[in-house]
């Protein structure tokens, strides 16, 4: 969900940034998330929406319109379907770019990351593992630098016809009160 991807041929936006109280609130809950990610790939209805989610059309209804007050989607065509105006919708930009969280305050981006990882099924395919080191500054911005260029190149790998993959990462000098 988040990230800023080069301009190409895309007449969206690189990123919508996240940067008001409306559009934090828009993209810190749960489902607004996971509306979010079936919008990743292509435009999408309230309807398939909510049978993609497995939620109630009322509710993807009311989560849609949230976001796009928000300015975190838009709609991108409509069409007429026995006479009933569809609209479809996406994500107004490239990726989605939240603010540093608040010292103090969880993610909201690895939290919902955790969340969806709880729905895993049990001997589902996932990887999880936790790491510690110690790294100069040096050794600390070229792992960065790596991970950054993994990350791009499984997005870039992206089939859409493939399952959902989700990598969440989290790569930091602990604070006070961690183990360091």
């Amino acid at each position: 969900m988040t990230g800023e991807r080069p301009a190409g041929d895309d007449p969206r936006e690189d990123a919508v940034r996240v940067e008001t109280a409306e559009q934090l609130r828009a993209v810190s809950n749960l489902v607004r998330h996971r509306v979010l990610a079936v919008l990743r790939d292509e435009p999408a209805t309230i309807t398939q929406v909510a049978e993609r989610l497995g939620i109630a059309k009322g509710s993807s209804s009311y989560h849609m319109r949230v976001l796009e007050r928000a300015g975190i989607v838009h709609v991108v065509r409509t069409r007429k379907v026995r006479g009933v105006l569809e609209r479809y919708y996406a994500i107004a930009g490239r990726g989605i770019q939240l603010p540093e969280p608040v010292a103090g305050q969880r993610d909201v981006l690895m939290q919902h990351a955790l969340d969806d990882l709880a729905t895993a099924e049990q001997g589902s395919e996932r990887y999880v593992r936790l790491g510690h080191s110690r790294l100069s500054e040096d050794q600390f911005a070229e792992f960065e630098r790596r991970l950054e260029a993994l990350l791009d190149e499984m997005i870039e790998a992206r089939d859409p016809a493939a399952p959902a993959a989700t990598v969440a990462v989290a790569f930091f000098r602990p604070g006070p009160g961690a183990a360091r």
